[in-house]
């Protein structure tokens, strides 16, 4: 199992905390803070997915006129979870 917990930047959320196995199937994701309900639903969407899957669909994702948002930040630490 991978593990890490990612420190966001730019967005509401702070903490993206996300489990895979060792073939890269993500196991369980938490944010810690932003919109409940919306991450509540990213979590539950990307559980059993692939980690290139969740990036191949999310990556780039903005909020608003902001560069980047929890699913792109999702996607970032989905990419140093892949590389560990």
């Amino acid at each position: 199992m991978k593990h890490i917990q990612y420190p966001t930047c730019g967005t509401c959320s702070v903490l993206i905390d996300a489990v895979a196995d060792d073939n890269d199937v993500i196991q369980q994701v938490q944010f810690l803070g932003g919109c409940h309900g919306n991450l509540q639903g990213i979590c539950r969407l990307v559980q059993g997915q692939t980690i290139d899957d969740v990036i191949a669909r999310l990556d780039g994702i903005r909020c608003g006129d902001k560069p980047t948002s929890c699913p792109d930040q999702l996607c970032r630490a989905l990419d140093q979870l892949k590389n560990k």
